[in-house]
């Protein structure tokens, strides 16, 4: 089969199933494995070239509505008759465990995808249980974008990592999935934790000293105890099965020695 993947969550679930060998192009910002270099590339998500699609011959098109302006992508394929199929949009870990099992229907892997998925499903049950005799949550304060700047609401994703990881995200009471605030607000709220993972900045291009010029940061008890973290943008930001290592990897950050402690693998190639 020719699979073509047009969003990097969706090239992930994928790889997850051990079809990377499938996939015969991708959009740009696909970089998770590094096999999927060596593929020709379609152009962003938001601005795919469909007359390079069309001209592959896909078995299978995996495209996606999770960000605005990407309907426009199943619009033309639509149009031009290209065979592909919608990947849902997970807003919650759950949602990760139930898009495993929908790839893996669409690509005849339902063997593989069900074993992913109960195994996916068994670390984040595990994670929970030990968030259960967490008693300290330290609120933390997850910046998506800096200027203006923007954060996860309640509907994220990321709130629920906080949860199972023993935290708080600062804004969880907010009744959306990002929320656009401001400096001086959050500033107030006094966070115990700052994470940066700027959506689709590159995590050594984050520079946490920018954050000394914000007025008054500096004064901040996260800032004077170090406790700002520059995370993995892929990790956080995107709703593939990855999220699972982010997850691992902050519940280390917030309770290191009460869940396992974190050594870099990915824990569903363990």
């Amino acid at each position: 089969m020719k699979y073509i993947s047009l969003c990097p969550s969706n090239t992930e679930f994928l790889a997850y199933l051990e079809l990377t060998e499938c996939l015969i192009a991708v959009d740009d910002f696909s970089d998770w494995p590094t096999d999927v270099n060596r593929l020709p590339r379609l152009g962003p998500d938001l601005n795919i070239d469909m007359d390079k699609v069309e001209s592959l011959k896909p078995d299978l098109v995996f495209a996606s509505l999770s960000v605005p302006g990407m309907e426009k992508n199943v619009q033309e394929l639509q149009k031009r008759g290209v065979p592909h199929v919608v990947v849902p949009d997970p807003a919650t870990l759950g949602g990760i465990e139930n898009v495993i099992r929908f790839v893996a229907e669409q690509t005849g892997t339902m063997e593989k995808g069900v074993k992913l998925a109960e195994k996916f499903n068994g670390i984040v049950s595990e994670y929970k249980e030990i968030s259960g005799n967490v008693h300290r949550r330290p609120e933390i304060y997850w910046e998506w974008w800096p200027k203006p700047v923007f954060t996860p609401g309640r509907d994220n994703w990321l709130t629920e990592m906080s949860q199972i990881a023993g935290g708080r995200n600062l804004f969880e009471e907010e009744k959306k999935a990002s929320v656009q605030t401001d400096w001086e607000t959050v500033r107030k709220m006094e966070p115990d934790i700052i994470c940066l993972v700027w959506t689709g900045v590159r995590q050594e291009r984050i520079n946490p000293e920018l954050l000394n010029r914000r007025p008054q940061w500096n004064e901040l008890h996260a800032m004077k105890e170090e406790r700002v973290y520059v995370l993995e943008e892929p990790l956080y930001c995107r709703p593939s099965p990855r999220l699972l290592h982010g997850l691992v990897k902050l519940a280390a950050i917030l309770h290191p020695g009460m869940y396992p402690e974190y050594n870099g693998t990915d824990p569903l190639f363990v």
